[in-house]
């Protein structure tokens, strides 16, 4: 294992909320220069579920995302509290996000989303064996829900349909099992 090459001499918390907290650190760099580095700590794990229903449809979330200012469509995503189990919040976002349950939860990736800013991690499920419960959106979400074949959706990703890198990363690797027949 390779060692840090960055030698912190100091930090200081420069803005917190429920979500983030940014921390701006003094380093020494790995060229033996004074800088500074920026960090965002995410107070939540992500989650993405790709749900699969016998025929192979699956269900995306269209919703406008604030920072990039565009309305995107998108897997189901949401924030996992770090006292709680990823497969807990891939069940709740499943059942709030697009109103299913499922039988079956596969974690097929695990995944760093920024790591050269950030140390948000990401979880990526499968989700087989659906049935519908009816949504329970959270009061901030404003979402449509589409049903569609996932091919539908994989050449959404590859023609660039699909932006948000969570989602790109599902998609990908489910492709990549169903060729696999391991899905």
């Amino acid at each position: 294992m390779e060692s840090n090459p960055w030698k912190i001499v100091s930090s200081e918390i420069k803005y917190d909320n429920a979500w983030i907290q940014i921390e701006e650190h003094q380093v020494i760099n790995p060229a033996g220069k004074n800088g500074i580095y920026g960090e965002v700590h995410f107070k939540n794990m992500a989650v993405a579920i790709v749900p699969l229903d016998e025929e192979n449809n699956t269900y995306i979330v269209g919703q406008y995302r604030f920072p990039v200012k565009s309305y995107e469509w998108e897997v189901v995503e949401g924030g996992c509290p770090k006292d709680e189990i990823p497969l807990q919040t891939a069940q709740r976002e499943l059942r709030e996000e697009v109103g299913l349950e499922a039988k079956e939860y596969k974690l097929i990736q695990e995944v760093q989303l920024s790591n050269c800013t950030t140390d948000e991690l990401g979880y990526i499920f499968v989700a087989k064996g659906l049935s519908f419960v009816g949504m329970e959106h959270e009061e901030t979400e404003v979402l449509k829900v589409k049903k569609i074949p996932f091919d539908e959706l994989f050449e959404m990703a590859l023609n660039g349909e699909i932006k948000d890198n969570f989602s790109l990363t599902a998609i990908y690797k489910v492709k990549f099992l169903m060729q696999r027949g391991e899905l």
